[in-house]
């Protein structure tokens, strides 16, 4: 398991504060709460090892779903998290800039790797201090987005230094216009993009990872053979080729926040930012708001760096939105 604090760690607060853990209210990831249905897969997904033409078939449906031609190189990983981590052992130790706060998974695994990590209030900061540049946009935990053609200028910049800007397009999806994809097969520019946020199907692990032929086809190399499931494949190629479910689950999320929006304001939250997908509040009881929603069988996102911080992911349906309201109505009122 990873040592970084991360959310979706409803065992240890099942632990904390007790309760069955089918009736948690987990809002403490940024996932779709209502995934991508999931039907079941072919009996071959299962039983063989995952062959050429089921890569070729995810590879090919996450092209288009990225709005990328079908000849840009593209590598295929168990999630993002394993692009993440193997990313940092193609370059020599050097200094990066990761443009935070954000999420820390970049910076642990690129200083893991033996580089020097330095954190960054923007991109002009960033520059001046190296030239492999993280940016995660939007970004995680506030959702800030970084401006296309700034990304795009960047990247072109660090390429000719022999650089990379490296985006991690985590929740790309809910963002559309902001995404750097369609630039992606150049020198300089490498976009991840998942399968768990938008499509809410983080158990599958699936990750894909856009960028200059032969960097990625040392990305490939350090996955190694039968990287994703077949499984995985399968759902991914299904999932990316649904144009319909797309366009109706981003008008849902974009509605959903907005509910949850109006019931943190309602509550006296400061609103920092967010996308579709959660909502970062401040408030300066947020520690003791995290420990009362605790005991009421409701897990936010609490960060032990910003105390004042509390995310929330979207809750599934009305029913837990209510319940969410009735938690802080019962602190705010005792």
């Amino acid at each position: 398991m990873s040592t970084v604090f991360h959310g979706g760690r409803l065992d240890d607060a099942v632990a904390r504060f007790g309760g069955e853990r089918a009736k948690w209210l987990d809002l403490s990831t940024g996932i779709n709460p209502n995934p991508y249905p999931v039907e079941p897969v072919s009996a071959r997904a299962w039983s063989t090892l995952p062959d050429r033409e089921a890569w070729e078939s995810a590879a090919s449906a996450a092209r288009d779903a990225f709005g990328v031609a079908q000849d840009i190189p593209i590598s295929l990983a168990g999630g993002s998290q394993q692009h993440i981590q193997a990313l940092p052992r193609l370059f020599k130790p050097q200094a990066v800039a990761i443009v935070g706060f954000t999420y820390q998974e970049h910076g642990v695994q690129w200083g893991r790797a033996g580089h020097e990590v330095y954190v960054t209030d923007g991109l002009e900061s960033a520059e001046a201090t190296a030239r492999i540049i993280i940016v995660v946009n939007p970004n995680n935990p506030d959702g800030r987005i970084c401006d296309r053609e700034a990304l795009s200028g960047l990247s072109r910049r660090l390429a000719a230094k022999g650089g990379l800007l490296l985006v991690d397009e985590a929740f790309g999806e809910v963002t559309p216009r902001a995404s750097v994809a369609g630039e992606a097969g150049r020198d300089g520019l490498v976009v991840l993009r998942s399968l768990g946020k938008f499509y809410g199907l983080a158990g599958a692990r699936f990750g894909a990872a856009l960028g200059p032929e032969n960097l990625i086809r040392r990305l490939e190399d350090q996955m190694g053979p039968w990287a994703v499931s077949g499984p995985a494949l399968e759902l991914a190629a299904r999932a990316y080729g649904d144009t319909k479910w797309q366009k109706r689950t981003a008008k849902k999320l974009s509605d959903g926040r907005e509910q949850l929006e109006e019931t943190l304001s309602g509550h006296g939250f400061d609103i920092v930012g967010g996308t579709s997908l959660f909502v970062l509040v401040r408030h300066a009881r947020a520690e003791k708001l995290y420990e009362h929603l605790g005991q009421r069988r409701i897990l936010a996102r609490n960060f032990p760096g910003k105390p004042e911080w509390l995310r929330f992911g979207l809750p599934a349906k009305k029913p837990a939105l209510r319940k969410l309201d009735k938690a802080l109505a019962d602190y705010f009122t005792k």
